[in-house]
């Protein structure tokens, strides 16, 4: 099992730029997909980014495409998400996740997940 934490999260004024890492531990990722999902209060959690074990192709939701990049740097075992033009909407608390089945809009397709990280987007 490989252990996450996500940082970077925070307050940030609509149209700012935020990064949020995800460190893992325990096991190298570099066979693992890497997902990065959102959850705002009231509302499920719901896909954000993800990107395949080897860093060549990633995926976006449409609210995020354009504004968004998912990246990782398999020799530092670290996942991020790179954040621009944030709106209020974006306001969630921010999970990694790692799964083993390739990359995935689904939840349950992603075995271990951080704690998660805070942003706020003031308006």
């Amino acid at each position: 099992q490989v252990q996450l934490v996500e940082s970077g999260g925070g307050l940030v004024q609509a149209g700012g730029s935020l990064r949020l890492s995800c460190a893992a531990s325990g096991r190298t990722i570099s066979s693992y997909a890497m997902g990065w999902f959102r959850q705002a209060p009231g509302k499920e959690r719901e896909f954000v980014a993800t990107i395949t074990s080897s860093g060549g192709s990633t995926y976006y939701a449409t609210s995020v495409k354009g504004r968004f990049t998912i990246s990782r740097d398999n020799a530092k075992n670290t996942v991020y998400l790179q954040m621009n033009s944030l709106k209020p909407e974006d306001t969630a608390v921010y999970y990694c996740a790692a799964g083993t089945s390739g990359p995935s809009i689904m939840r349950g397709q992603f075995g271990s997940w951080g704690q998660g990280t805070q942003v706020t987007v003031s308006s």
